[in-house]
C-alpha cells in the first residue's frame, strides 16, 4: 500500500481509506473542505494494493494485513495516535485498526461499510469474474451500486464518471485479492470492544451496506453516532463531500473536547473490564471520590492512554512494578488485565520469573501464587459460564 504525501505539520493526523475499486481521489472533495479549517489536521490518504499509486499484489492477504500496512505508513510519517476514516473496504480496515491497535486510534469513522460486508460467496464470484474478464466487467454493476439514482446524469463530467474510468485501471489480481480479503472478514462479534468515539454513516440508497445494517452496527458500538445521508448510496465521500467533511470535523472536535476523565474511563474499562470498574464505581464514597477521579484521569486518561507503548507492553511493565513493590491486591487485578491485554499465561509467568532476579525470590514466589489463583478463578468462571450457557 502506498500513501499520498501528507501535509507537513499539524497537531493531529487523520487517515483516510478508500473503497474497493477507487483510489485516494475518492476523498478529494472532503480534503479540500477540511483543509480550509483553522485547525486542519494532517491528512494521510492510503491506496489499496494495486489501486492508484500502490504496487500490485500477487499473494493473498486479509483485512488484518491491510490494517498492519496502514500502521506502518503512519509510523513512516511520525507515528503516534491518529483518527481514521474509511469508505466500504476502507471502513472495514478502519474498524480492524480500532480493534487491533486501540491505543493508536483516537476515533473511528465508517462510511457505507460494516463489520461484515456482503457474503463470502458473493465476493468469491466477484473475484472470479474479475480474474476472467478484468475490472472493466464490473463497471456497470459498480455504477449501480456506487451512486444514488440520477447522480451520474446530474454530474456527467463530475468525479463519479472519473471514478468509473479509474476502476478500469485497477490491477485485476489485486482487486480479486481484495474481494477475497472481504470474503474472510467478519468482526460482528468484536465491535463492542471499540470504546473510541465512532461515526457510522450510511447512504439512503446504498443496497450493499444498507442504513438498517449500519444502524445495527452503530448500536453495537459503545460510543457511536449514526447518520444517514439522504442523497448518497455507497460512495458518500464522493457523492456528498460537504456533509462528510462537516461530519468528520464534528467528530474530530468531539475527540479533542473529550475530557481526560472520559478517555480514562474508556481505557480503564477496556483494560480491567466493565464488571471490575462497575464494582469500583459502586463502592465510591464521598471520602474516596476524589481519589477515584484522580486515578481515572491521570493513571488511565493520561499514562495508559499514551501511544508510545501498547497496552500489552504496559501490562508487562505494570506486572513487574507491582511484583517489585509487593502490591499483592493490585497484582491480582493486573494479572487479569494482562490476560485481557493479550498476554498468554506463559508470558505472565515469564514476566514474574524475570522480575525475581531484580525484585527478589520471595516477592516473585508470592506473585506466582497469586497468578495461579487468578488462573484458577478464570478457569472456574469459564466452566461456570459454559455450564450455564
Amino acid at each position: 500500500m502506498t500513501a499520498a504525501s501528507p501535509r507537513a505539520v499539524a497537531p493531529r493526523l487523520l487517515v483516510l481509506l478508500p473503497s474497493l475499486g477507487t483510489t485516494t481521489e475518492l476523498w478529494d472533495g472532503v480534503v479540500a473542505r477540511l483543509a480550509t479549517a483553522p485547525d486542519a489536521p494532517r491528512i494521510l490518504r492510503v491506496d489499496l494494493p494495486g489501486h492508484g499509486a500502490s504496487p500490485a499484489a500477487r499473494e493473498p492477504f486479509g483485512i488484518a494485513e491491510l490494517a498492519a500496512s496502514v500502521l506502518a505508513l503512519v509510523d513512516e510519517v511520525g507515528g503516534g495516535a491518529f483518527d481514521v476514516a474509511g469508505d466500504s473496504l476502507g471502513g472495514a480496515i478502519a474498524l480492524e485498526l480500532a480493534l487491533a491497535a486501540p491505543e493508536r486510534v483516537r476515533s473511528l469513522a465508517m462510511f457505507c461499510s460494516g463489520a461484515m460486508i456482503g457474503t463470502p460467496e458473493g465476493w468469491a464470484d466477484r473475484a472470479a469474474q474479475v480474474r476472467a474478464s478484468g475490472t472493466a466487467s464490473v463497471v456497470a454493476g459498480s455504477a449501480q451500486r456506487w451512486f444514488a439514482p440520477g447522480y451520474l446524469d446530474a454530474h456527467p463530467d463530475g468525479p463519479g464518471g472519473h471514478a468509473l474510468k479509474t476502476l478500469i485501471d485497477i490491477d485485476d489480481e489485486s482487486y480479486a485479492l481484495c474481494c477475497e480479503a472481504l470474503a474472510g472478514f467478519d468482526r460482528r462479534g468484536s465491535v463492542a470492544a471499540v470504546h473510541e468515539p465512532a461515526l457510522i454513516v450510511a447512504g439512503t440508497h446504498d443496497r450493499v451496506t444498507t442504513p438498517a445494517l449500519m444502524a445495527e452496527l452503530a448500536g453495537g458500538l459503545p460510543d457511536a453516532r449514526f447518520v444517514e445521508l439522504a442523497h448518497a448510496a455507497h460512495l458518500a465521500p464522493l457523492e456528498d463531500p460537504a456533509e462528510v467533511a462537516a461530519l468528520l470535523a464534528a467528530l474530530l472536535d468531539r475527540v479533542d473536547g473529550a475530557s481526560a476523565y472520559d478517555r480514562g474511563m474508556a481505557v480503564r474499562r477496556a483494560v480491567l473490564g466493565d464488571a471490575h470498574v462497575d464494582r469500583a464505581t459502586a463502592a465510591i464514597t464521598p471520602e474516596t471520590a476524589d481519589f477515584q477521579d484522580f486515578i481515572t484521569r491521570y493513571a488511565w486518561g493520561e499514562v495508559w492512554s499514551r501511544p508510545q507503548l501498547t497496552r500489552r507492553q504496559r501490562s508487562i511493565a505494570t506486572l513487574a512494578s507491582l511484583v517489585t513493590g509487593g502490591h499483592d491486591s493490585e497484582l491480582r487485578m493486573h494479572v487479569r488485565a494482562a490476560l485481557r491485554n493479550g498476554l498468554t499465561r506463559g508470558e505472565i509467568a515469564e514476566v514474574i520469573q524475570h522480575t525475581a532476579i531484580y525484585a527478589g525470590l520471595p516477592a516473585a514466589n508470592g506473585a506466582l501464587a497469586i497468578m495461579r489463583e487468578v488462573f484458577a478463578e478464570t478457569d472456574q468462571a469459564e466452566q461456570t459460564e459454559e455450564t450455564n450457557g
